[in-house]
């Protein structure tokens, strides 16, 4: 079943329920996905429909630092819980230790000594751990392993 599909059912579920957060985020990443899709002219792959995800639970951690930023406490909840229900559809995020590990096979496997290196590093890092780890959680680990 894919992750369209997926929504779709989730989202009856929570009309039933009543449950309000829960069905107007589901509704949002409906309409995102079908977005896409209508951009893109044909049916997205589980990686587009991933990449979707990603860019709106981004958004969603993006409104979380400025709210609290802004001191609105309430509205930075409110995204906290969209983004709880944004990430049940998106696959298992790694731990810290099974992502150093990684850099470091990548950055041995490369040769890597510098930060003129970090390019190439990284786009081999994100290539095998797109969408299990935040980007900015990677760049903070290749920066401290090669400087």
């Amino acid at each position: 079943m894919s992750i369209l599909q997926q929504i779709t059912e989730d989202m009856k579920q929570a009309l039933k329920a009543q449950d309000k957060v829960r069905l107007n985020t589901l509704r949002l990443l409906l309409s995102q996905l079908k977005n896409a899709r209508i951009d893109s002219g044909k049916e997205l792959t589980p990686e587009e429909e991933i990449a979707v995800l990603l860019n709106a639970a981004k958004k969603r951690k993006e409104s979380i630092e400025a709210f609290e930023a802004g001191k609105r406490p309430d509205l930075a909840e409110r995204e906290r819980e969209e983004l709880a229900i944004i990430q049940q559809y998106l696959p298992q995020q790694l731990s810290d230790a099974e992502v150093e590990q990684k850099v470091a096979e990548v950055i041995a496997s490369i040769g890597a000594t510098s930060m003129k290196d970090m390019g190439r590093v990284m786009a081999e890092v994100m290539k095998t751990l797109k969408g299990r780890v935040d980007g900015k959680k990677i760049q903070e680990l290749v920066r401290a392993k090669l400087a």
